[in-house]
Formats: structure tokens, sequence, C-alpha cells
């Protein structure tokens, strides 16, 4: 039996993972074989110390034992809202502990998602990752007719054949729109994406039912669509900065959005929050490198991309061994990431003098 030379590190074992995790073997066990007893947070830890230690099973040990070697197509876009280094390191170190190749690709449009999917497809992926696309929903129609299981994250498709990974966009959006409620802003401008995408119409409801559950009037001037492009952000924050009424907190559905509107707004002269407060959604890199870094709603884009691959692996073995498919439907845990770009309104001199009236403390003469 060979042994490691002298001075080389030891290879990592099941136990070390175990260890590390604070769980047991038989658990660390469970979760590399897609055992669903294993809860969620349990799974991210066991997951985590893997790539920590950088713990890969025996793959011939694996192949003896009858699990055959899959391959994923991952095809991802612009519109993703996360933090795309991230999720791409989730799908790394997931497809490793699952022994696991992955063919990424990416694509701006509807005409080439096909050829990327097909593509894919061709080359004998055993299934396909999706991200939000140019258009989702023709992605979806392609997968479909190959028959292919599928996991789409952050789509939020309605295809009882295709599983899903995400947050719960509507909620997000409903306790960003709080949490502005709370500060004092009342003239919320809202920018989106294309009212298409299904995520993007989940997040608008979010923020339009915070706003009726407070008593606040809509005002359908405070609501601009688009892209979720920067270019796109820079011109709908310039349609809000320029009414009569300009809103005091402007809520973008992306973080790409809500970068544009602080650009926009430092053009005018204006500070952030000083003069507008401005948030996000997704916690990519861009929420904390410009200045102020962004509250946004955070998207734990590694853990999504780990539970997209779990998810697509278990359903891919269940169709080797001629077992129904069960697409999974899984929401991971989200946070509002709270940073410098948030506070409270400040009262301007018209505002003021009518306040002033009200509260009965001015008087006409």
């Amino acid at each position: 039996m060979k042994r490691p030379a002298a001075g080389s590190p030891a290879r990592p074992t099941m136990s070390d993972v175990a260890a590390l995790a604070g769980v047991s073997p038989i658990t660390v066990s469970r979760v590399m074989n897609g055992n669903g007893r294993v809860d969620a947070r349990t799974r991210t830890r066991v997951d985590d110390a893997m790539a920590s230690l950088r713990y890969a099973p025996n793959r011939e040990a694996r192949r003896l034992a009858g699990r055959k070697a899959i391959r994923i197509g991952v095809l991802y876009g612009s519109r993703f809202t996360g933090d795309l280094g991230q999720f791409l390191i989730g799908l790394s170190n997931q497809a490793n502990v699952e022994s696991t190749q992955v063919l990424v690709e990416r694509c701006e449009s509807a005409d080439e998602e096909a050829t990327r999917l097909a593509s894919l497809i061709a080359s004998g992926v055993d299934g396909i990752i999706l991200t939000p696309l140019a258009d989702t929903g023709h992605a979806l129609a392609v997968v479909a007719a190959a028959d292919i299981p599928t996991v789409a994250v952050g789509c939020g498709p309605t295809d009882p054949r295709v599983g899903t990974v995400g947050i719960d966009d509507d909620r997000a959006a409903y306790q960003m729109t709080r949490h502005l409620l709370s500060l004092g802003h009342r003239r919320i401008g809202v920018i989106t994406g294309s009212p298409d995408d299904v995520m993007v119409a989940r997040r608008l409801a979010g923020h339009r039912f915070a706003l009726d559950a407070m008593g606040v009037a809509r005002d359908d001037a405070l609501l601009v669509t688009g892209t979720s492009s920067y270019r796109c952000g820079l011109a709908a924050a310039g349609c809000l900065l320029d009414l009569a009424n300009a809103p005091t907190a402007i809520f973008a559905t992306s973080d790409d959005l809500a970068a544009a509107t602080v650009a926009a707004a430092q053009r005018r002269g204006l500070d952030i929050p000083g003069d507008l407060t401005v948030t996000g959604f997704g916690d990519g890199m861009l929420a904390t490198t410009i200045w102020p870094a962004l509250t946004t709603i955070r998207q734990p884009s590694a853990e999504m991309a780990r539970a997209a691959v779990r998810s697509l692996v278990r359903d891919v073995y269940r169709m080797h061994r001629g077992v129904e498919r069960t697409p999974e439907h899984l929401r991971i845990d989200y946070e509002l990431m709270r940073r410098q770009s948030d506070a409270a309104p400040r009262v301007r001199p018209q505002q003021s003098w009518e306040m002033a009236v009200e509260a009965g403390t001015l008087h006409l003469i």
C-alpha cells in the first residue's frame, strides 16, 4: 500500500469533514448521496466544510458503488441579479463534491439561447441549470422538448417538469419597502427590469403589497420599467429625479439599476443618502464597490448554486434508475443588508412649512 510522502498533508477524510461541520460521518454521507432527510442549514455546513478542506470523494469507489458520473450544462445571462462570482464558485465546489462535470455557457439574447442550449444538449449533458436569461420562457421550451432534467435558479418558471431554486422575491421586496416606509419615506420611486420577467413582477407585487398594507397610495408616476441594464437605470433614474415632486427614495429591482441611480443622482449634485435614499436587490460585487455602499437584498448566490447542483444530480440519478423524476422547488433564505445608501428623508423647506401648519405651530397673520 502506497503511503503519503513524509511531510505531505494527509488527504482529508469524511471524518474530518464531519468534525469541521459539527455533524456525524453518517450525516456527511447522507449529504453526499442526496438524502433528503438532512435539513438545509446542516447540508450547507457540510458543503462548506467539504469546500474548506477540499475534500473530494474517491471517484473510483463511487463508480464501483454504482454511481455514474454525470455532466451538467449551465446557461446564464446578464439578468442574474446576485453575485455571479460567488454563484460560479458554489457551482464548482458542489460539482467537485458530487464528482460532476460542469459546462458553463453565457448568452445575452433569446436567439443565442437556443443555439447555446442546443450545443449543451448535443454535447450529451445529463441535466441543465438555467439562470435568468433574455427569454427564460424560450429556454424552458427548449429543455422541455429535449425532456432533460432541468433546474432554474432565480427564474420562477411554472412548468412542473422544471425544478427551481430561489428566494421569496415577493416577501424580500415587501420587507425592503417596509424598511423604507419605517424610515419615513412616502414617495418611493421604483425602477424595474422588464415586467414580463417573473422575478421582476414578484418584486413589484411585494412592493405594492407593502404600500397597501401601510395605507400609502400608489403613484404610477413613481414607477419606471425597462431592462435591468446600467444604461437603462441611468435613464429611468433621470425620469424620476426630474419629476416636479421627486421621490425621496428609489427602490431598484437589481443592483445594476441601483448603482446607475446613485450615479444619476450624484451627477445632479444630490447627496446619497441625505437627499435621496437608494436601495437595490441581489448583493452582487457592485453593491459594495460603489460609494455609498448599497442597502440591498442579499441573495446567497453560492448557496443557491450548491442547492441547484444537488437537486439536479438527485433528479438525474432518479432518471438513470428508471424512477419517476420529482423536480424540487427550494427556497433559500435571503437577508436585508443595510449599508450607507439609506437614511430618513430630509425635510425640505416646503415640507417643513406644511408640517408646521398641520401642527398648529405656524400662525398666519
